[in-house]
């Protein structure tokens, strides 16, 4: 499991597919019903890219056929057949198409298939959340160009991770203040290689370090208007009371996955995603439990190390229900539950937009 500790799978597969053997079938279908390329004759610069994007097709195939085994081997009640080849195919079906990372572009993303063909139909209170939703891009680091991902939670609040904001931030008395020669600003562009993705747009510059929490991996900042574009979007509702049921209770993350040279990532599961990372996802996944104590709720979306910060959006009624802090490969992804903290002094004192 070395090589793969900072996957971004937190479920198996036997939690997030209740019909494995069905998922086979599927993935087996739309292996047998790709469209052959066309018969068009390349020229000598087209050629060299087009045996890459062959070997990266063939090799996917390989590796889904692979998990697709795996699956029906578990669905069978043989998991103890499943070989590594097989388990990590199963990992590239769950991140595929259980638990995807979808691309957004123009501030919006595609069509989706399968379970997930729910999100079309919370299309418009989904594209609001994703402008709600930046990057924290910093100046004068010694070493990072950004840090991981904030959103908008009142008139001119950002809420991010502690281990975020404390990159660029130091107490100073009572309160907080760049560390010397730093700023800071929220960009809630895409970095997306699409056609239609945004390019520049608004950035909110960060205007002050309202605080670090003490005791969760919280932060709040304060942001000033985009000189073009005015102030940010309307902040997003907080959950000020529990959700109800939890278990499986669906959800989704917006966020920045980033890519780590320390994720010694299989080069096949590079390839299945495109080599595309530090641009705005779209994750969608399911609250698991609220965790002995009450102070971290997990949950299954597929995260990287870019989405510190990213908001816990319940799908169904709008509102924020967790900060994601953290997660570990197969057991689970990490998030404050904002609701149990609705007396907290540091997020009253922000005007916090809990409803």
């Amino acid at each position: 499991m070395g090589s793969r500790t900072r996957s971004p799978v937190a479920a198996g597969p036997e939690r997030i597919f209740a019909d494995p053997g069905a998922v086979a079938r599927r993935v087996r279908d739309r292996l047998r019903q790709e469209v052959p390329e066309s018969a068009r004759e390349l020229s000598a610069e087209e050629e060299p890219a087009e045996r890459v994007l062959e070997g990266a097709r063939r090799e996917r195939d390989r590796v889904l056929a692979a998990g697709a085994a795996g699956l029906e081997k578990l669905a069978g009640g043989r998991a103890d057949e499943i070989r590594d080849d097989e388990s990590f195919g199963m990992e590239a079906i769950v991140l595929l198409e259980g638990r995807p990372a979808i691309l957004v572009e123009n501030q919006d993303f595609a069509a989706q298939g399968g379970d997930w063909a729910v999100l079309d139909e919370r299309r418009d209170a989904i594209r609001r959340s994703i402008a709600r939703v930046g990057r924290v891009e910093v100046g004068g680091h010694p070493s990072l160009d950004w840090l991981g991902t904030a959103f908008v939670v009142g008139d001119d609040v950002v809420m991010t991770n502690r281990h975020v904001a404390a990159e660029f931030a130091r107490q100073d008395g009572a309160g907080w203040t760049f560390q010397g020669g730093m700023s800071a600003r929220i960009t809630p562009g895409e970095d997306c290689p699409g056609p239609s993705a945004t390019a520049g747009g608004p950035a909110y510059r960060v205007a002050g370090v309202i605080g670090i929490h003490p005791d969760l991996d919280l932060a709040l900042l304060r942001i000033e208007p985009d000189p073009v574009a005015g102030p940010p979007p309307t902040p997003f509702a907080v959950a000020a009371t529990g959700p109800g049921a939890l278990e499986g209770r669906p959800v989704y993350c917006v966020g920045y996955p980033a890519y780590d040279g320390r994720r010694n990532e299989p080069a096949a599961m590079r390839r299945i995603f495109m080599d595309v990372y530090n641009v705005k996802r779209l994750q969608p996944g399911t609250v698991t439990e609220l965790l002995p104590g009450g102070a971290v709720l997990a949950h299954d979306c597929s995260t990287l190390g870019g989405n510190s910060g990213s908001p816990v959006v319940d799908l169904f009624d709008e509102r924020v229900v967790g900060l994601h802090f953290g997660g570990r490969y197969g057991v689970g992804n990490y998030a404050v539950p904002l609701w149990r903290f609705t007396d907290d002094p540091l997020l009253r004192s922000a005007g916090v937009n809990f409803v």
